[in-house]
């Protein structure tokens, strides 16, 4: 592991210096990765995998054909590699549990009567683990029981992948019990395509993960942008203008220069006066969502949002519902303007022939 100073805090950190694809490929040359369902993570993992030489199959039950049409889709093919969760279960050797979380207690009475000593099951987050007295979620003790989280969804751990970078992405060992935990670990991750690997646990995974999706990542950061664009539209301001001012500049400028070199940079780039005012309000929002965040992060650690997590999404209406939900959030004026302003801008002919270009591509890998 090499050692890197985040912040004036050393941590170790695993590049792909380090555990070159080659060794990956070596560690996992006689295990079967069998991938639980074909859902949002999956396909990125499990066709980054097939793409860099590992034997992978699928197990996606045929209850859900929207999954099992898109594995199909993307190559896999029924009988070879891609089978009923069952029997893939049967088959591997590597377990690898990528059903939505809220699904994992109604698969698990069928992965575990085939988990046989000496396997491993693997997950992406640590919920079902950590919050076991809910999900029922207790493996055997002679298994390893491993974690790669990748930070970032699967749509862009493929996309990164096929242009030849990587999403970062957390481990973890629960349980070793063939001593060779660690190493299949670090295989998958590489073999996934992660840009590098950090050292994390169950509990702490799941916790800075649950508490990201509902704060900056996705939660807050949607929340704030229609905080703003409907104060800006109550005062008169056009759709497109809002819009502009509130999504647009973020995504499109000021982010990029974020992650080029740092909110300092960014900073440093615009106007005096866009720096002054956001000095000044900087600690004024901090100050107001903090609260919020300590409220949230309280409710994540005492299992209350798992227990939403699982009431919420374990329905048999559950995608009718989200859908309906999510259908409100893009019909909304707001994401309408947003429609409107991605269909103006200049390089998005040039980006969606670049995406359909690439499709190409990893469709000829599979």
């Amino acid at each position: 592991m090499a050692i890197i100073n985040f912040g004036g805090t050393d941590e170790e950190v695993v590049k792909r210096s380090e555990f070159p694809i080659e060794k990956a490929r070596e560690v996992l040359k006689d295990e079967t990765i069998a991938i639980l369902g074909y859902g949002i993570q999956s396909p990125g993992q499990s066709l980054n995998l097939k793409d860099n030489g590992f034997k992978v199959i699928i197990g996606q039950s045929k209850q859900f054909p929207e999954d099992w049409d898109r594995a199909v889709k993307d190559g896999w093919k029924p009988g070879v590699d891609l089978f009923e969760i069952e029997e893939a279960c049967q088959k591997g050797t590597i377990i690898e549990v990528l059903v939505a979380d809220a699904a994992h207690k109604h698969v698990w009475p069928t992965i575990v009567k085939h988990l046989t000593p000496g396997k491993a099951v693997y997950f992406s987050h640590g919920f079902s683990i950590v919050y076991k007295d809910q999900t029922g979620i207790i493996p055997p003790n002679d298994v390893d029981v491993i974690m790669v989280a990748p930070k970032g969804s699967g749509t862009s751990l493929r996309r990164n992948f096929l242009s030849g970078e990587g999403i970062n992405a957390s481990f973890a060992v629960f349980q070793d019990y063939t001593g060779k935990a660690k190493e299949r670990t670090l295989a998958i991750g590489i073999g996934i395509g992660a840009g590098y690997l950090f050292p994390t646990t169950f509990e702490n995974e799941v916790y800075s993960d649950l508490v990201g999706e509902r704060g900056v990542l996705m939660g807050a950061l949607a929340g704030i942008m229609e905080a703003q664009y409907d104060t800006l539209r109550a005062h008169g301001h056009s759709p497109s203008e809002a819009f502009n001012e509130t999504v647009e500049e973020l995504t499109e400028s000021l982010i990029r220069l974020v992650s080029e070199n740092g909110m300092d940079w960014m900073y440093a780039n615009c106007s005096a006066t866009a720096q002054r005012g956001a000095l000044d309000w900087k600690p004024k929002f901090k100050a107001a969502v903090m609260p919020v965040f300590k409220d949230l992060y309280e409710k994540v650690a005492n299992g209350s949002e798992t227990a939403r997590v699982i009431s919420a999404c374990g329905g048999p209406d559950y995608k009718k519902q989200l859908g309906k939900e999510l259908s409100e959030m893009g019909n909304s004026e707001m994401w309408q303007a947003g429609k409107a302003t991605r269909s103006l801008r200049p390089h998005e002919k040039a980006k969606a022939n670049y995406d359909t270009a690439k499709g190409i591509e990893g469709r000829k890998t599979n």
